[in-house]
């Protein structure tokens, strides 16, 4: 890897806090980021100040929900935002490389990749094996918490179990990303968005 520490990058609590004036823009309808194509910023060297790991679910726009544009944020969409190998080597990668600090794992309220879990818990699994490998990998972060019968509550609290288990993975589930964790040079936390109210929650800040 080119590099793993840049002195010049944004600290993680200042990440933090421009993440949440991001999304709290979005709910007053202030935003700022242009939607049209930016040249000047889209040709310029990455330089992205946090590393989202979300869902794929096509209601959480992770750039739009922070009102970020080109540059700002490196993004790894997956559903059920699983930590999976590939996903692992682009958060390592953007670490490495553009000394990124603030990694955030992101959950969303409703999401498909956690009832598609619960079915297959109940015995009604995919058939596909592609899919069964988004399933198996949540399966052991939800049991004892959701069953096929869930309310909307339970279901929210299945989704955090998710969230803060890929966080825990990556704090350690990565050499790259668990020495720079322990050095205090990057910080991974966990957020869920709300898709009733539009709004992005960080886990204990």
């Amino acid at each position: 890897m080119p590099k793993t520490w840049d002195p010049s990058s944004l600290d993680p609590e200042a990440a933090l806090h421009r993440l949440k004036a991001g999304n709290q823009r979005f709910l007053d309808g202030t935003a700022t980021t242009h939607r049209t194509f930016e040249a000047a910023r889209a040709y310029t060297p990455q330089r992205p100040f946090a590393i989202v790991l979300g869902c794929s679910d096509s209601r959480t726009p992770v750039e739009i929900l922070f009102d970020q544009g080109f540059g700002d944020l490196f993004v790894v969409r997956i559903a059920g935002n699983i930590v999976a190998p590939s996903g692992v080597g682009s958060i390592e990668f953007a670490a490495s490389a553009f000394g990124t600090r603030l990694v955030v794992v992101m959950g969303h309220t409703g999401c498909g990749a956690i009832s598609a879990t619960v079915q297959a818990m109940a015995g009604n699994g995919p058939e596909s094996k592609n899919l069964k490998s988004i399933t198996d990998r949540i399966t052991p972060h939800i049991q004892g918490i959701a069953n096929a019968n869930s309310g909307p509550e339970t279901m929210r609290q299945a989704m955090r179990a998710n969230v803060r288990a890929s966080v825990d993975h990556l704090r350690h589930g990565s050499q790259i990303l668990e020495e720079l964790v322990l050095k205090g040079r990057v910080q991974v936390v966990g957020a869920e968005y709300d898709l009733e109210t539009g709004r992005v929650n960080f886990f204990d800040y």
